[in-house]
């Protein structure tokens, strides 16, 4: 349910998610989120609107390291807490449902990046990371043989880093 017009709704809309995701968001998330996955808010109109809502300090960024996350303020709780009845009941709970099913693969698909590319001898190098807000938590560069195994390790990436943590953890600190 898109509400069209009506850039205050609009943005505790945004200022709504923050809170039901209870972690930071990148501007990718939230534009997948918002626009993309569900049409909550045009994507024309969303961007403008977090960055409003960040000169504003309804949202600040938490993360300047790669991509930054944003989180809400004490303000914007304050503004949302005040106005949150402005947000249709059902679009209300259509968000939350949304959120609780899917908060966890949001979650992952920020704290790990991956991407790789060409080397000019042939082979390629594939980047994973693990990221926490405040900073990456693990860094990986791979230089593997073809573009296909580059390409299956980015797949897997999201799904298996957080087991590659622990054993490379384990295995060091033990």
């Amino acid at each position: 349910m898109q509400i069209k017009g009506d850039s205050f709704v609009n943005k505790l809309i945004l200022l709504f998610v923050f809170d039901k995701m209870e972690v930071p968001l990148s501007e990718n998330t939230v534009l997948d989120m918002c626009s993309s996955s569900n049409s909550w808010i045009s994507y024309m109109d969303c961007k403008p609107l977090l960055l409003t809502l960040l000169q504003h300090a309804f949202i600040y960024k938490v993360s300047t390291q790669g991509e930054p996350l944003y989180s809400i303020t004490p303000d914007g709780r304050i503004c949302l807490a005040d106005f949150y009845v402005q947000i249709p009941s059902s679009l209300r709970e259509e968000i939350s449902v949304f959120v609780k099913k899917n908060r966890n693969k949001y979650r992952k698909r920020q704290e790990c990046v991956a991407d790789y590319f060409m080397n000019k001898d042939g082979t390629y190098t594939v980047y994973l990371k693990i990221v926490e807000p405040s900073q990456p938590i693990l860094e990986l560069k791979l230089v593997v043989a073809d573009r296909q195994t580059a390409k299956n390790i980015y797949k897997k990436w999201e799904e298996k880093a957080g087991s590659v943590y622990a054993t490379v953890y384990d295995c060091l600190v033990d």
